[in-house]
């Protein structure tokens, strides 16, 4: 029988299902590592809202000084 073709994850999706498992089934060092994890994840997504923040603000300067 033919192996089904691999599903494609819609973005967010991961995330979306993380934050619905039960967190009763995990130990204490399971859950501090989760937190770790998580707080990685908030200053890499941080991380990225900066620098999309500073391109804006670059393009923005480049392009408010033309007439028009």
């Amino acid at each position: 029988m033919d192996e089904p073709a691999d599903v494609r994850v819609g973005r967010g999706q991961r995330l979306a299902e993380a934050v619905r498992e039960d967190l009763e089934l995990f130990g204490v060092d399971e859950l501090e590592e989760r937190i770790a994890v998580l707080q990685a994840e908030v200053a890499r997504v941080q991380a990225q809202i900066d620098r999309k923040r500073a391109g804006r603000a670059a393009a923005d300067a480049l392009f408010s000084g033309r007439p028009g």
